[in-house]
């Protein structure tokens, strides 16, 4: 998988990793991706909700370690 873009926000806790996100695929054109890299637990469930709210594509999402992977397509 291609990813346009990567964003480290380990250490930041919720919102801050929905709101990077959320200005990354605003500067992404459509079908582009995004992945995000997290320390916070609560950003699985935020970022299924988030992608439900916006229309975008929750592709994946992985733990690895103490991270938290999610990878977004921009609808």
């Amino acid at each position: 998988m291609h990813i346009s873009k990567e964003i480290d926000t380990r250490g930041l806790n919720c919102p801050l990793p929905i709101l990077k996100a959320k200005k990354a695929l605003a500067e992404l054109s459509s079908g582009q991706t995004v992945k995000v890299v997290s320390t916070d637990p609560g950003s699985l469930r935020d970022f299924q909700a988030f992608a439900k709210q916006t229309g975008n594509e929750l592709v994946d999402q992985q733990t690895v370690g103490t991270d938290f992977i999610h990878v977004l397509r921009r609808r």
